[in-house]
């Protein structure tokens, strides 16, 4: 996660709603936490309105939730949600390959060869430390693939809830070379146009995400 800059370029209200969700997903937040807008504001020398706004969207996605007498407390995230995401993710990761086929254009089919060799160096490369960045930029290039701008809104905010999950199961079994090799080989499938591949093959990458995720990731408290 890149530290607090406030003289970075996108609206302010963006800016700090993405810093506060990532200092959640990535654990610098714990549950029960409270975030106290004013000392939130002070933090980052800025008004009390963007983080307000941010903290509203922030409670909006189930991230934060506000209680009587204790303000707004960080929400836990259990088990249950994670496979929620998982579940939700492999249904419209699967639509967006079978678009991605189906809307298949020259210019498109050349970025799928591209990235299935950027794929292909940083798995011989083995270096997990930009696995999480590199995946996300993978997965970002797919959605766009779709050209529904929509679906491509829905599944980057879906992928970004669950990347600190994703990252604990990438660096455990030798997942992380298993889903690069995944996502080449989506890719590759809808380059040449096939939709019903690309949907099956799409579906079958979050399932085994999934199943390695159940298998590694181990929660606080639960079974």
């Amino acid at each position: 996660m890149k530290p607090w800059n406030a003289d970075e370029i996108m609206p302010m209200r963006e800016h700090v709603y993405r810093y506060l969700k990532d200092m959640i997903l990535e654990g610098k937040y714990h549950a029960g936490d409270r975030l106290v807008e004013r000392e939130l504001a002070a933090k980052m020398a800025i008004s009390r309105t963007p983080v307000r706004e941010a903290l509203f969207r922030l409670e909006a996605q189930g991230l934060v939730k506000t209680l009587p007498r204790k303000g707004v407390v960080v929400e836990p995230i259990s088990k249950e949600k994670i496979i929620e995401i998982f579940d939700i993710l492999e249904m419209l990761e699967g639509l967006a390959a079978r678009r991605a086929a189906e809307r298949i254009d020259e210019e498109t089919r050349k970025e799928c060869r591209q990235w299935s060799k950027k794929i292909e160096k940083f798995i011989q490369a083995g270096n997990q430390e930009d696995a999480n960045a590199f995946h996300l930029s993978v997965c970002h290039f797919f959605y766009s693939t779709a050209k529904s701008p929509k679906l491509n809104a829905i599944l980057v905010d879906l992928t970004e809830y669950i990347q600190a999950f994703a990252r604990v199961t990438y660096e455990k079994g030798g997942r992380l070379a298993e889903a690069m090799n995944e996502h080449r080989l989506i890719l590759n499938t809808i380059s040449k146009g096939d939709a019903q591949a690309a949907r099956k093959l799409s579906m079958q990458h979050i399932q085994n995400s999934r199943a390695a995720y159940l298998q590694n990731m181990s929660f606080r408290g639960q079974e």
